[in-house]
């Protein structure tokens, strides 16, 4: 009984170490994580007053991460608004001036309409209404300089409103606002900084869902199309890890393998990229190694 038990444990190892040796499958491909990365820069120049940033903080869409200094700006709007009263005030008086000429005009349209009808009933002269009508040649023409003086002033205040709403871009701008919701990757500035327009303040970038880029062979493009459900598996302590993934894009040109690839032969060859959607657990970080398998 003994030796029947011992023959049978020997057939089974035998077995084991057959099926083993015959399971020729590999991967269909082999890459790295990636994510899109977005660097943040400074949008305007002066010292970071506030700048509430830590390299792993999740930070939200639209959420306030600081500002720079703008008490320059703010003197600098203070300023054109002491100046656009001033000049407000000139305005007013030719404006008032105007006003007067128009009840004038007024009036003496009126006395033109009136000494028509005079003329009509033969008890009005044609002199009358000549001097009348003269009167209101004389009016317009004065309306006329009077608005021709005022044309700068306006084209003044109208440059001081294009710069009003300049320093109030500006302000706006001093703003830090975080623009996708994301993990930051990296920080380059700090409180009390000086900063500068288009210099970097931090990296960051959406982990939640991951990119593996990996590349395929001409003859597999056959087997792998966008939006395909793919194998991802990633190593772990004990056995590959598996996530569920979905082919998102596919290179249009070939280019040559990247050094990334492990296996010496497929360095060499001609490929194609492509990028697989896997959503991220945390365990998934930019630059991990992966293998991509195809579903039976």
């Amino acid at each position: 009984m003994k030796n029947y038990n011992y023959i049978i444990g020997l057939c089974m190892i035998a077995f084991s170490l057959f099926s083993c040796g015959n399971d020729t499958r590999k991967a269909a491909g082999y890459g790295n994580f990636e994510a899109t990365e977005i660097m943040i820069s400074a949008e305007n120049n002066g010292k970071l007053m506030q700048f509430d940033v830590n390299v792993g903080d999740l930070l939200q869409k639209e959420q306030f991460i600081g500002y720079i200094d703008t008490i320059p700006l703010a003197l600098k709007r203070e300023q054109l608004e002491v100046s656009k009263a001033v000049i407000s005030s000139k305005s007013k008086g030719v404006l008032s001036q105007i006003n007067v000429l128009n009840a004038k005009l007024k009036t003496a349209n009126i006395n033109k309409t009136r000494t028509e009808n005079l003329i009509k009933d033969n008890a009005g002269t044609q002199k009358q209404l000549d001097d009348i009508s003269g009167e209101i040649d004389v009016i317009k023409s004065q309306i006329r300089s009077v608005e021709i003086q005022n044309a700068p002033v306006v084209n003044e205040l109208k440059s001081i409103d294009v710069q009003l709403k300049q320093i109030d871009n500006q302000i706006q701008k001093s703003k830090i606002i975080n623009p996708i919701k994301g993990t930051v990757l990296t920080k380059y500035a700090e409180p009390n900084e000086i900063t500068a327009f288009g210099k970097p303040l931090y990296k960051i970038a959406n982990l939640s869902t991951m990119q593996l880029r990996v590349y395929i062979s001409e003859t597999q493009l056959a087997t792998i199309k966008i939006g395909q459900e793919v194998t991802v598996k990633i190593d772990a302590e004990t056995a590959m890890k598996s996530y569920n993934g979905i082919v998102s894009w596919i290179a249009s040109e070939a280019e040559f393998t990247p050094k990334i690839i492990q296996t010496k032969e497929e360095r060499v060859a001609l490929v194609y990229a492509v990028k697989i959607d896997v959503t991220n657990d945390e365990s998934l970080k930019i630059g991990m190694p992966a293998e991509m398998w195809l579903k039976n």
